[in-house]
């Protein structure tokens, strides 16, 4: 491990997590240079399906059960276990347990699918987490790349590769933005303001491998989701 390089963790949840040749398919480089797995309760054994053995398992254990929990250790995966009564979500304590360990990158995995849009949408809020403190982070699946673009200290920008035809959805956090421009992009944004309610950022359309977004202040989540065969608004 380079001392001088930052740490990228993966964090595994218990929603849908992929394998790791169809995230890589999807998005080329996901996985460079990371070091720690962080498994949040049964996101531990989708880690181990997915070919992801945890450095560190943290949760309440109500997902992985007993005899998950006992595969687990029996693996010589240390487990930091909470009680089930807490204030955190389990992906939540995977974060900042990833951070006290040095992660400078988090990947988080299995924050989206399932049954449950209630912990989606708490998983796509961590990317505004106070722990993260500027630290870049990014919500995956095979389809679906989620970042949070913060300029609320200061302007922000993030070049987006991908594939010509992708979606890139622009959603404020919390409040109106302004100042978005956009590079790349079918239906372009230049110097604008986006509210909080209308839908306006929704479903644009990357027309080549590279496009950027740049923000003068407030919050933005960037959704990026794989081309379709129509990938019309």
């Amino acid at each position: 491990m380079d001392p001088m390089r930052p740490i990228h963790a993966i964090l595994v949840g218990d929603g849908d997590v992929p394998a790791r040749a169809v995230l890589g398919a999807a998005w080329p480089g996901w996985d460079d240079g990371a070091s720690l797995v962080v498994g949040a309760d049964g996101g531990s054994l989708k880690a181990l399906a997915a070919g992801l053995r945890p450095d560190l398992v943290v949760g309440d254990a109500d997902s992985l059960g007993p005899v998950g929990l006992a595969a687990v250790r029996g693996a010589g995966i240390p487990v930091e276990l909470v009680p089930a009564a807490k204030d955190e979500s389990d992906l939540e304590l995977a974060l900042v347990a990833a951070i006290a360990r040095g992660a400078g990158h988090l990947t988080l995995l299995g924050a989206l699918g399932g049954p449950r849009f209630d912990h989606a949408l708490a998983n796509a809020w961590l990317l505004a987490h106070p722990a993260l403190d500027g630290r870049p982070a990014l919500l995956l699946d095979g389809t679906t790349r989620v970042r949070l673009l913060d300029a609320s200290t200061g302007p922000a920008a993030a070049d987006l590769a991908g594939h010509p035809g992708d979606l890139v959805s622009l959603f404020p956090l919390g409040a109106d933005v302004d100042g978005v421009t956009t590079e790349g992009l079918a239906y372009p944004l230049r110097d604008e303001p986006l509210r909080f309610g209308p839908a306006r950022g929704l479903s644009n359309v990357r027309s080549g491998p590279l496009s950027r977004v740049s923000l003068r202040s407030g919050r933005l989540l960037v959704v990026e989701t794989r081309a379709t065969e129509d990938p019309a608004r």
